[in-house]
């Protein structure tokens, strides 16, 4: 059964809907016991033509498709109760230019949001360019991310220098202890620059820059680069990016996260000043006790529950943006 059709790719322009039955492919036909085959035999080089036997109901039909590279869908976005809702599930080539026209779509129209929640809940990350990019889309200004190592090549700043298409409104970024990599740099980026409130769980804490090296076996070796650094200094990996307001201690703790935020004073603050200051190495216990502090979790439906409340409050939104040193 074909669980899933990309948008607009070659499969979705001949007709065929998740819920059809690939029967063959090129003839021959296929069962339950060898899911491996069918992959097998639709793979093929770009440009080339695969021929299909589909089933819907009791109809059967033949479709010639043409391979081609099709980039996974990352971004989705629907406007509801007055917010953009935009979800990210990963950093692909082309994720930015996604986010750009979905801004530009969202808000320019008569009836503007009053906000936009940028959700990275389950996002396990993607492309450290695209991560930049993704966050140069909210800032028209200074440092996202850095990267720190021993070789002097290692060590870069990435920098926003590009227009803020939110043009200026509420940013809530929702994470939880899926939320990593790329998708954790986006995250701590827009905190540190007072762009966006993070509410959620701590997330995963992957912080590190992998490069991978062939041997002369075939074998290959994983080799560390260097380290994700947030732009006040403390480093990712192990840590995770930790939230301005809270939904992992239970809907009593998150009420009175709120209450606190609408006082001008912020739940997170004391954990928030101990991460900033933390340099690496940082020693395990350390780490954990601030992961403590909103133990990671999934997503759940307090987060967005949280991000329109913060909307709606411009004092709890501006106190969850200004910093624990705000």
């Amino acid at each position: 059964m074909i669980a899933e059709v990309v948008r607009d790719g070659p499969a979705a322009q001949a007709g065929i809907r998740a819920g059809d039955i690939l029967v063959a492919v090129e003839g021959r036909s296929l069962g339950p016991r060898d899911p491996g085959l069918a992959a097998t035999l639709l793979e093929g080089p770009e440009g080339s033509d695969v021929s299909l036997t589909i089933a819907r109901g009791r109809m059967r039909r033949e479709v010639t498709l043409v391979r081609e590279v099709v980039v996974p869908e990352t971004v989705t976005a629907e406007t509801r109760d007055g917010i953009l809702w935009l979800r990210i599930t990963g950093f692909s080539a082309v994720t930015d230019r996604r986010v750009a026209t979905v801004l530009s779509d969202g808000l320019g129209g008569p009836r503007q949001p009053r906000g936009v929640v940028l959700d990275l809940r389950g996002n396990r990350g993607g492309l450290l360019g695209q991560a930049v990019a993704v966050a140069d889309a909210f800032l028209a200004e200074g440092e996202v991310v850095r990267t720190e190592g021993r070789h002097p090549e290692a060590n870069r700043r990435y920098r926003a220098g590009g227009q803020d298409l939110a043009q200026g409104m509420p940013v809530v970024v929702l994470v939880d202890g899926r939320t990593a990599s790329a998708a954790e740099i986006v995250a701590v980026g827009l905190a540190e620059r007072g762009r966006a409130a993070i509410v959620g769980s701590a997330t995963m804490g992957k912080g590190l820059i992998q490069l991978v090296a062939p041997l002369p076996n075939e074998g290959e070796i994983l080799v560390t680069w260097s380290r994700v650094v947030a732009p006040s200094g403390w480093p990712i990996q192990g840590m995770g990016v930790l939230p301005a307001l809270c939904t992992s201690l239970g809907p009593e703790a998150l009420a009175q996260g709120l209450a606190r935020l609408n006082q001008g004073e912020p739940p997170m603050g004391r954990a928030l000043l101990r991460q900033r200051a933390a340099r690496a190495p940082v020693l395990a216990s350390e780490m954990s006790a601030l992961r403590g502090t909103c133990p990671p979790a999934e997503g759940r439906g307090a987060d967005l529950t949280a991000a329109r409340a913060l909307i709606e409050s411009p004092a709890a939104y501006g106190t969850a943006i200004r910093g624990p040193g705000g």
